[in-house]
């Protein structure tokens, strides 16, 4: 077997946690496929998905497609937004993560993932959007 078959197995037997699916909190969210322990983060890439700056002036010509996608899937307030650096048309799983006031996973200041408590097969991965980016949600 390949190297690069060896890495991706491996990937795939100690990695891969979760999917996309419907959820009955919002739209789409993030499920575990099977159990997660604490502690852990559950969203491992391969991929530096940094996040990239820009005023609301930057932006301001892109079509209005673009600005709805950017505002729906992306962090932003009053001084602008944070757009990943691995583009729109690239696959980021976090972006799903729902928000709840019982979250059973927190972002860590490198902009990590882990979870807070061990998580069933099935169960919706969420994190408190307030605590992660300082905003306000009443549900």
């Amino acid at each position: 077997m390949s190297p690069s078959k060896k890495k991706l197995l491996k990937h795939l037997t100690t990695e891969v946690y979760c999917r996309i699916g419907v959820s009955p909190l919002h739209g789409v969210g993030v499920f575990a496929l099977r159990a997660i322990p604490r502690g852990l983060n559950p969203l491992p890439s391969w991929l530096d998905n940094a996040g990239v700056q820009f005023t609301h002036q930057e932006l301001q010509l892109l079509p209005r497609g673009v600005k709805t996608q950017i505002k729906t899937f992306c962090y932003y307030d009053d001084d602008g937004f944070v757009i990943p650096s691995i583009g729109m048309n690239s696959f980021d799983m976090s972006i799903y993560l729902n928000h709840s006031k019982t979250p059973n996973v927190k972002m860590k200041k490198s902009g990590k993932f882990e979870t807070l408590r061990a998580i069933r097969s099935g169960e919706e991965l969420t994190m408190d959007y307030d605590h992660s980016f300082g905003d306000t949600h009443v549900f």
